[in-house]
């Protein structure tokens, strides 16, 4: 499917969604107007630091942000606005058509209910009549769809009885087990080992294949959106600040926030070098600098930066919020 059919009929989009939280005194605002839209089976990344606002954008898609959380916007899920549904209506749609692997499969689990049972009661929720047995066998089916050994006996072990791969493995299962259209994958890699990042990314990336699943790939890892996302969307602050296709954000970026996670990884050809980190800490959500809220740790900021928050502006194949990017566009990320 190319970009532009895409465009026409996402199966996900979402159009200036914003999320308050109540504090003393009023409200700080932790997602201001952000933008996404997501293909059938197309992935797109959503990076950036802690704070930054990725999985709280997605949470509050899902509904799953506490009471003194105020959302507002569109969230076109096939058709369907997710924010105007009612609990109950939400709740067939919620786990059903559109998946959720948290980011910490042992918390996200019940520890008193076996991974089996945990699967069996989500099937069972959107199918009543799946029997017990018809449930237990898909269970076990299901943890084999992921590649976990032995699965029926791990079907009735309990969460801190499997490793850490293996539970993001089980996630990635009751995840799938009702054949979404949609996936959102909260930091899927995160504390594991390489080499169980690298068979992780290999099952999402083949159940993408065979499902044709959409994906929403949240991390703050670049190497992870590089393995598997075809667009990937910058976030910084609350809102996005640079998008566009996977290479043009790699090797053509011009934000600095953007340059400056880039320039962060570690190169594994060449001699060595020291790494670069960006300076300063993100901004509080109730005190933000005035204009670009990158510019207290921004070394291109100029005056302008300081009058007002820069649009997202498109620059042949990228999106960019920022005032000196035609400064940058020449040079290497």
């Amino acid at each position: 499917m190319t970009m532009m059919e895409q465009s026409k009929e996402p199966l996900l989009e979402v159009r200036d969604l914003r999320v308050d939280f109540r504090v003393p005194g009023g409200y700080a605002t932790a997602i201001r107007g952000v933008d996404l839209t997501v293909g059938r089976g197309e992935v797109v990344g959503l990076v950036g630091e802690s704070g930054s606002g990725k999985s709280i954008s997605m949470m509050a898609l899902l509904r799953l942000l506490p009471a003194a959380a105020r959302v507002s916007g569109i969230a076109r899920f096939d058709g369907v606005d997710l924010l105007s549904l009612s609990p109950r209506e939400l709740s067939h749609i919620r786990g059903g058509r559109i998946g959720m692997i948290f980011q910490d499969p042992l918390t996200a689990f019940n520890p008193v209910l076996t991974i089996g049972a945990q699967i069996v009661e989500a099937l069972q929720l959107h199918d009543r009549n799946l029997s017990g047995k018809a449930a237990w066998t898909r269970a076990v089916e299901l943890l084999a769809e992921v590649a976990i050994p032995e699965p029926g006996r791990r079907v009735h072990q309990y969460p801190h009885e499997f490793s850490g791969g293996m539970r993001q493995r089980a996630m990635i299962a009751m995840a799938i087990s009702n054949r979404p259209q949609l996936l959102i994958a909260d930091e899927p890699t995160t504390a594991l080992d390489v080499t169980v990042q690298a068979q992780i990314l290999e099952l999402l990336q083949r159940l993408r294949e065979e499902l044709n699943i959409g994906m929403i790939m949240i991390t703050h890892d670049l190497g992870v959106v590089a393995g598997i996302a075809d667009r990937v969307m910058v976030m910084y602050s609350g809102r996005v600040i640079e998008r566009g296709q996977v290479d043009d954000v790699f090797y053509a970026s011009r934000h600095p926030y953007t340059r400056g996670l880039l320039a962060a990884l570690p190169k594994l050809d060449g001699a060595r070098e020291a790494l670069v980190g960006i300076a300063g800490t993100p901004p509080s959500l109730i005190n933000r600098p005035a204009g670009c809220a990158f510019r207290p740790r921004c070394s291109h900021a100029e005056a302008v930066c300081a009058t007002a928050e820069p649009p997202l502006l498109r620059a042949g194949q990228l999106e960019s919020a920022c005032y000196v990017s035609d400064r940058l566009s020449g040079m290497t990320p």
